[in-house]
């Protein structure tokens, strides 16, 4: 029995499980979520998760929700992508509560808030200290990726695809991969795995 992902393409979040998935070569299949439509406020989906949030992961009858929580349950799964020892382990995780924190937890927000939010309720000052803040946390990237290919390991982890998750949308918010050399060779690696596919083509669409 496939992995059911719970998702939308739009979602950054969900790329990282889908990906992860993918990377794995884990079969699995996407039950569309109809975020802007409200799918994820309603009592069938806060039941299935309280946080009203996606990507929820089934797995029989296993149910996972939060993108890092799934990582790491498909790489303790299939023994794939965590690091190759207990201390790569622990920096794979550092890099993801990084991502959590510092970079997909910015990024996200300031792309919804950009291309996402009605144009009336969107603040200027708020997108430009998030957009601060993002720029702090890719220089920090950028760095780590100063002569070696990945960010934990000397080969691609969790890490990479956390951080990853929302670099791939083209929609503006304020994140140009030509103005970070590493980060930019960094991206064709990731995209130039075996099955790699870009969020709106892994998953569906719920715009356009």
């Amino acid at each position: 029995m496939s992995m059911k992902l719970h998702c939308f393409a739009e979602s950054g979040n969900a790329y990282k499980a889908a990906l992860t998935l993918t990377l794995v070569d884990e079969a699995w299949e996407p039950v569309f979520v109809d975020f802007f439509k409200g799918a994820t406020r309603t009592p069938e989906f806060r039941a299935l998760n309280i946080m009203g949030e996606v990507p929820v992961l089934e797995d029989g009858d296993t149910i996972l929700t939060q993108s890092g929580v799934i990582q790491d349950y498909i790489s303790s799964k299939t023994g794939k992508l965590g690091g190759r020892s207990a201390a790569e382990r622990r920096d794979v995780l550092r890099w993801m509560f990084f991502d959590n924190h510092k970079v997909s937890g910015v990024a996200g927000p300031l792309r919804f808030n950009m291309n996402f939010l009605p144009e009336d309720k969107r603040n200027a000052d708020v997108n430009a200290f998030m957009a601060m803040r993002l720029g702090s946390a890719l220089k920090i990237l950028e760095t780590q990726l100063d002569g070696r290919d990945w960010l934990a390991s000397d080969e691609i982890t969790i890490a990479d695809i956390a951080c990853c998750g929302y670099l791939f949308y083209t929609e503006d918010f304020t994140f140009d991969r030509t103005q970070y050399p590493n980060i930019n060779s960094w991206l064709d690696r990731i995209a130039a795995q075996p099955g790699w596919k870009h969020p709106y083509d892994l998953m569906p669409r719920a715009l356009g």
